[in-house]
């Protein structure tokens, strides 16, 4: 009997998670302001481009190091293995943020220098940035899970019938065997995607130069959040506590900041929900 991706509580939080967020679209559609409602619909559709780009690049890049790995480990020369372990580890030394910071940095200078006009060559160049810093999550699970069925008998038994070692490790090991775990780790690098890329716009927001500022980048559901208005919005949330009477104003006119910051958290809290379940279901 195959086992689910997601069982019912997981589909529970996902269904959740959409009909929130489709809920306070229609609600924007209603009371929110039409240019701050295209800015959050143009930062909300960037942000999950960006996510998306990171999880398919992700994978990719945690599937081919950790196959390299893999296989180097069984060669006879040392070196290309030493190189690239050494290539692994030094991404790994640096912290996630101040790695994507250091991106950012870049992009900066290639905007100045009108090197990357495109929008979404930027998105993409941001995207490709914290793929470098996350894929190896990716990667540490696969040669986890490569390992783990390495020490089982029907690895060898299925060398002795003639399948290839590739074919075992990407179709037995990955595909039939490893599906809900991949699926849960892309998660959690989606989840942990959103939350780079919002600190990283926090961190930018205070300005980067005097020709180069948040404003010179496709705007992001962070990006948003550290404009002024949605900082006013933030700020009005805090008066609620000395002011409950205020309490309605927040869904009336204050939904730019409310609703960026609703969603950045709603969906990592959803995702947070569903990347449990499967934990504790599965004991993964």
């Amino acid at each position: 009997m195959k086992t689910k991706l997601l069982a019912e509580k997981d589909r529970l939080w996902f269904a959740i998670w959409i009909g929130g967020l489709i809920a306070l679209w229609l609600w924007n559609t209603a009371f929110l302001n039409r240019p701050a409602f295209a800015q959050l619909r143009v930062a909300s559709l960037n942000t999950l481009l960006v996510g998306v780009i990171v999880v398919i690049l992700s994978t990719l890049l945690g599937w081919l190091s950790a196959l390299a790995l893999h296989f180097l480990e069984e060669s006879r020369s040392r070196i290309p293995q030493l190189l690239l372990t050494f290539v692994l580890n030094l991404i790994r030394s640096i912290p996630q943020i101040v790695g994507v910071l250091i991106g950012y940095v870049i992009l900066t200078l290639l905007v100045h220098d009108e090197i990357l006009r495109s929008r979404f060559a930027q998105l993409l160049w941001v995207a490709a940035v914290i793929s470098i810093f996350v894929f190896l999550e990716v990667s540490d699970l696969v040669r986890e899970r490569i390992n783990y069925y390495r020490a089982l008998d029907f690895y060898d038994a299925m060398l002795c019938c003639g399948i290839s070692e590739r074919q075992i490790i990407n179709n037995e090991i990955l595909w039939k065997n490893s599906r809900t775990h991949l699926l849960n780790k892309l998660i959690s690098v989606f989840g942990m995607t959103i939350f780079l890329l919002c600190s990283i716009d926090f961190i930018i927001s205070v300005g980067l130069s005097t020709d180069v500022s948040l404003s010179n980048f496709p705007i992001t559901l962070g990006g948003l959040l550290a404009k002024l208005d949605s900082k006013q919005d933030i700020l009005a949330i805090g008066a609620v506590f000395t002011a409950p009477s205020s309490l309605p104003t927040l869904f009336f006119e204050h939904l730019q900041g409310v609703s960026t910051a609703f969603t950045i958290v709603f969906t990592l809290l959803c995702l947070y929900k569903i990347s449990n379940g499967l934990v504790k279901r599965l004991r993964l």
